[in-house]
């Protein structure tokens, strides 16, 4: 379950970090990217681990309010889903036409950017 919620997390932060503030930014880095501990956070900005605890939840539920209405990350994982069963159709029955292999392929690649 942990690992499900730092993926979400860490996902959610991908699509929306230019909407945090860069105390946000920094604390979200540190805790979920390089999986610094609370108490190297409150070292390194000088606070208490309270601060930054409260921070980091504050900035969850922010990303959750920011996912809940704008929707960029169910959107981006429901294309990769019809993208994956496009490509799998393809392979099975058009294996040999070059060009609808290259277009599912480009739409493969305009979607990892």
């Amino acid at each position: 379950m942990e690992f499900e919620k730092n993926y979400r997390i860490n996902s959610l932060f991908e699509f929306y970090q230019p909407l945090l503030t860069t105390k946000q930014n920094d604390y979200l880095q540190l805790y979920y990217g390089d999986d610094y501990s609370l108490g190297e956070i409150a070292e390194n900005f000088q606070v208490s681990r309270q601060a930054v605890y409260d921070n980091i939840r504050r900035t969850e539920r922010i990303l959750e309010t920011y996912e809940q209405k704008l929707h960029l990350y169910q959107d981006f994982l429901d294309r990769n889903k019809l993208a994956d069963e496009i490509q799998a159709y393809v392979a099975a029955h058009y294996q040999d036409d070059q060009q609808l292999n290259q277009l599912v392929h480009q739409l493969e690649s305009a979607e990892e950017k």
